[in-house]
């Protein structure tokens, strides 16, 4: 089955917080809300440095990948 790059999930056990899984690697679910990120990866020490050189820029894109997903519900 393929899976688009980034989901959206929520959970009413969460109300404030939005989550944007990456399915691809690595993969890692963020909330938006905090910001918090929870990798579903078992890195070694050599990912480490390619892991935080990639971070900042797939967190950047999961935030777009949001806006643009409100964008498209609010317009219909």
């Amino acid at each position: 089955m393929d899976f688009p790059k980034f989901l959206l999930g929520d959970n009413t056990d969460y109300p404030n917080a939005v989550f944007v899984v990456h399915t691809e690697f690595p993969r890692f679910i963020i909330n938006l809300e905090n910001d918090e990120v929870e990798w579903l990866e078992e890195f070694d020490t050599a990912d480490e440095d390619e892991l935080a050189n990639e971070t900042e820029a797939l967190i950047k894109e999961a935030s777009e990948f949001y806006d643009r997903e409100v964008s498209r519900y609010e317009e219909n």
